[in-house]
Protein backbone atom coordinates (compact mmCIF):
# COMPACT_ATOMS: atom_id res chain seq x y z
CA UNK A 1 0.00 0.00 0.00
CA UNK A 2 3.06 2.79 0.69
CA UNK A 3 4.07 1.91 -3.23
CA UNK A 4 0.46 3.33 -3.98
CA UNK A 5 0.88 6.29 -1.26
CA UNK A 6 4.09 6.84 -2.53
CA UNK A 7 2.89 7.06 -6.64
CA UNK A 8 -0.23 9.31 -5.03
CA UNK A 9 2.52 11.64 -3.49
CA UNK A 10 4.06 12.31 -6.60
CA UNK A 11 1.08 12.98 -8.17
CA UNK A 12 0.35 15.54 -5.96
CA UNK A 13 3.72 17.04 -5.82
CA UNK A 14 3.43 17.11 -9.66
CA UNK A 15 0.34 18.72 -9.85
CA UNK A 16 1.22 21.24 -7.53
CA UNK A 17 4.93 22.18 -9.37
CA UNK A 18 2.58 22.59 -12.29
CA UNK A 19 0.50 24.84 -11.07
CA UNK A 20 3.62 26.98 -9.23
CA UNK A 21 5.50 26.84 -12.92
CA UNK A 22 2.18 28.33 -14.69
CA UNK A 23 2.20 31.34 -12.64
CA UNK A 24 5.56 31.43 -13.55
CA UNK A 25 5.33 31.06 -17.19
CA UNK A 26 2.47 34.01 -16.79
CA UNK A 27 4.87 36.03 -15.31
CA UNK A 28 7.90 35.46 -18.19
CA UNK A 29 4.72 35.89 -20.65
CA UNK A 30 3.70 38.99 -19.17
CA UNK A 31 7.44 40.15 -19.08
CA UNK A 32 8.25 39.98 -22.51
CA UNK A 33 4.65 41.79 -23.86
CA UNK A 34 3.35 39.18 -25.28
CA UNK A 35 6.21 38.30 -28.03
CA UNK A 36 5.65 34.72 -29.31
CA UNK A 37 8.66 32.92 -28.40
CA UNK A 38 10.88 30.73 -30.73
CA UNK A 39 11.49 27.24 -30.85
CA UNK A 40 14.32 27.27 -29.04
CA UNK A 41 13.56 29.44 -26.34
CA UNK A 42 10.49 27.29 -25.82
CA UNK A 43 12.65 24.33 -25.01
CA UNK A 44 15.28 25.73 -23.22
CA UNK A 45 12.63 27.26 -20.75
CA UNK A 46 11.31 23.59 -20.97
CA UNK A 47 14.72 22.03 -19.89
CA UNK A 48 14.54 24.57 -16.71
CA UNK A 49 11.23 23.45 -15.90
CA UNK A 50 12.51 19.48 -16.32
CA UNK A 51 15.54 20.45 -14.16
CA UNK A 52 13.65 21.67 -10.73
CA UNK A 53 10.44 19.22 -11.30
CA UNK A 54 13.75 16.59 -11.52
CA UNK A 55 15.42 17.73 -8.86
CA UNK A 56 11.88 17.95 -6.24
CA UNK A 57 11.21 14.89 -6.92
CA UNK A 58 14.48 13.69 -5.73
CA UNK A 59 14.36 15.48 -2.73
CA UNK A 60 11.02 13.72 -2.00
CA UNK A 61 11.87 10.59 -2.67
CA UNK A 62 15.02 10.91 -0.63
CA UNK A 63 13.22 12.30 2.49
CA UNK A 64 12.33 8.98 3.98
CA UNK A 65 8.73 9.90 4.43
CA UNK A 66 7.73 5.92 4.49
CA UNK A 67 9.15 3.99 7.05
CA UNK A 68 8.26 0.29 4.90
CA UNK A 69 9.91 1.97 1.72
CA UNK A 70 13.88 2.47 2.18
CA UNK A 71 14.98 5.26 -0.13
CA UNK A 72 16.61 3.49 -2.76
CA UNK A 73 13.44 2.15 -3.89
CA UNK A 74 11.68 5.18 -3.68
CA UNK A 75 14.58 6.61 -5.66
CA UNK A 76 14.05 3.64 -8.31
CA UNK A 77 10.36 3.81 -8.51
CA UNK A 78 10.03 7.25 -8.46
CA UNK A 79 12.74 7.63 -11.29
CA UNK A 80 9.94 5.42 -13.12
CA UNK A 81 7.53 7.04 -12.44
CA UNK A 82 8.67 10.60 -13.61
CA UNK A 83 9.74 8.83 -16.56
CA UNK A 84 6.44 8.27 -17.22
CA UNK A 85 5.07 11.28 -16.55
CA UNK A 86 7.51 12.57 -18.99
CA UNK A 87 6.30 10.16 -21.46
CA UNK A 88 2.70 11.10 -21.21
CA UNK A 89 3.44 14.62 -21.70
CA UNK A 90 5.20 14.27 -25.07
CA UNK A 91 2.88 11.96 -25.84
CA UNK A 92 -0.23 14.90 -25.06
CA UNK A 93 2.00 17.69 -27.13
CA UNK A 94 2.32 15.21 -29.84
CA UNK A 95 -1.39 14.70 -29.74
CA UNK A 96 -1.99 18.25 -29.95
CA UNK A 97 0.24 19.06 -32.88
CA UNK A 98 -1.49 16.32 -35.00
CA UNK A 99 -4.62 17.67 -34.11
CA UNK A 100 -3.30 21.29 -35.17
CA UNK A 101 -2.42 19.61 -38.39
CA UNK A 102 -5.84 17.97 -39.17
CA UNK A 103 -7.37 21.34 -38.22
CA UNK A 104 -5.13 23.23 -40.77
CA UNK A 105 -6.64 21.49 -43.50
CA UNK A 106 -3.31 21.13 -45.43
CA UNK A 107 -2.21 24.99 -44.95
CA UNK A 108 1.77 25.60 -44.27
CA UNK A 109 2.35 25.98 -40.95
CA UNK A 110 4.87 28.91 -40.33
CA UNK A 111 5.74 28.17 -36.92
CA UNK A 112 5.23 25.14 -34.78
CA UNK A 113 5.40 24.57 -30.93
CA UNK A 114 6.43 21.00 -30.74
CA UNK A 115 9.22 19.06 -32.16
CA UNK A 116 9.94 15.51 -30.98
CA UNK A 117 13.46 15.72 -31.46
CA UNK A 118 13.79 18.16 -28.97
CA UNK A 119 10.98 17.07 -26.60
CA UNK A 120 13.00 13.50 -26.32
CA UNK A 121 16.73 15.74 -25.71
CA UNK A 122 14.57 17.57 -22.53
CA UNK A 123 13.48 13.96 -21.51
CA UNK A 124 16.81 12.67 -21.82
CA UNK A 125 18.40 15.74 -20.17
CA UNK A 126 15.94 15.84 -16.87
CA UNK A 127 16.61 11.45 -16.66
CA UNK A 128 20.55 12.03 -16.71
CA UNK A 129 20.27 14.88 -14.24
CA UNK A 130 18.16 12.42 -11.84
CA UNK A 131 20.61 9.96 -12.45
CA UNK A 132 23.19 12.79 -11.53
CA UNK A 133 21.33 13.61 -8.36
CA UNK A 134 21.69 9.90 -7.03
CA UNK A 135 25.79 10.07 -7.23
CA UNK A 136 25.51 13.86 -6.20
CA UNK A 137 23.04 14.54 -3.77
CA UNK A 138 23.78 17.14 -2.06
CA UNK A 139 23.35 19.35 -5.54
CA UNK A 140 20.40 18.95 -5.27
CA UNK A 141 19.36 20.92 -2.19
CA UNK A 142 19.88 24.18 -3.54
CA UNK A 143 18.06 27.26 -2.70
CA UNK A 144 15.88 27.03 -5.62
CA UNK A 145 14.57 23.31 -5.16
CA UNK A 146 14.34 23.85 -1.74
CA UNK A 147 11.97 27.18 -2.11
CA UNK A 148 9.90 25.03 -4.93
CA UNK A 149 10.03 22.19 -2.10
CA UNK A 150 8.61 24.24 0.75
CA UNK A 151 5.92 26.04 -1.19
CA UNK A 152 4.73 22.81 -2.63
CA UNK A 153 4.70 22.07 0.57
CA UNK A 154 2.70 24.76 1.74
CA UNK A 155 0.15 25.08 -0.47
CA UNK A 156 -0.42 20.76 -0.21
CA UNK A 157 -1.28 21.81 3.52
CA UNK A 158 -3.83 24.48 2.69
CA UNK A 159 -7.24 23.16 2.86
CA UNK A 160 -9.33 24.25 -0.19
CA UNK A 161 -6.13 23.77 -2.82
CA UNK A 162 -4.47 21.11 -0.97
CA UNK A 163 -7.84 19.08 -1.47
CA UNK A 164 -7.77 19.92 -5.29
CA UNK A 165 -4.32 19.09 -5.86
CA UNK A 166 -5.13 15.98 -3.80
CA UNK A 167 -8.06 14.79 -6.03
CA UNK A 168 -5.64 15.48 -9.13
CA UNK A 169 -3.06 12.92 -7.13
CA UNK A 170 -5.15 10.45 -7.12
CA UNK A 171 -6.83 10.47 -11.02
CA UNK A 172 -3.07 10.50 -11.72
CA UNK A 173 -2.15 7.07 -9.74
CA UNK A 174 -4.86 6.06 -11.08
CA UNK A 175 -3.47 6.76 -14.35
CA UNK A 176 0.07 5.04 -13.49
CA UNK A 177 -1.87 2.06 -12.44
CA UNK A 178 -3.52 1.72 -15.46
CA UNK A 179 -0.35 2.31 -17.40
CA UNK A 180 1.74 -0.13 -16.06
CA UNK A 181 -0.88 -3.16 -16.12
CA UNK A 182 -1.03 -2.09 -19.60
CA UNK A 183 2.45 -2.54 -19.99
CA UNK A 184 2.85 -5.58 -18.00
CA UNK A 185 -0.34 -7.69 -20.29
CA UNK A 186 1.58 -6.28 -23.39
CA UNK A 187 5.04 -7.69 -21.91
CA UNK A 188 2.99 -11.07 -21.37
CA UNK A 189 1.03 -11.69 -23.88
CA UNK A 190 4.38 -12.15 -26.56
CA UNK A 191 3.35 -9.35 -28.72
CA UNK A 192 6.70 -7.37 -28.44
CA UNK A 193 8.25 -10.11 -29.27
CA UNK A 194 5.96 -10.81 -32.14
CA UNK A 195 6.16 -6.95 -33.14
CA UNK A 196 9.97 -7.43 -33.05
CA UNK A 197 9.84 -10.43 -35.62
CA UNK A 198 7.28 -8.51 -37.80
CA UNK A 199 9.60 -5.52 -37.80
CA UNK A 200 12.39 -7.56 -39.14
CA UNK A 201 10.24 -9.70 -41.38
CA UNK A 202 8.94 -6.24 -42.66
CA UNK A 203 12.40 -4.95 -43.74
CA UNK A 204 13.95 -8.05 -45.28
CA UNK A 205 10.09 -7.87 -46.91
CA UNK A 206 10.86 -4.19 -48.37
CA UNK A 207 14.63 -4.99 -48.88
CA UNK A 208 13.29 -7.86 -51.46
CA UNK A 209 10.53 -5.64 -53.15
CA UNK A 210 13.29 -2.80 -53.48
CA UNK A 211 15.65 -5.28 -55.16
CA UNK A 212 13.02 -6.46 -57.40
CA UNK A 213 12.13 -3.22 -58.60
CA UNK A 214 16.12 -1.85 -59.46
CA UNK A 215 16.21 -5.47 -61.38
Amino acid sequence: MELLEFIFTLGVVFAVFGFIWGIIELGITLLSAGRQRQLPEIYIVKAVKYFFLVDVTFLVCSQGKFEDFNATSQLVFGSVVLLMYFVGKLQNSKNKQMMFNAFSNGRKVTQTKFNLKAEISVITFATVVFGLFWIFPHYASNPISLWFNDAISNIIDTPIFGFIFKVIGFFFLISIIFKMINAFLFLISGKAFQRGNNSKEDNNRTDFDSWEEVE
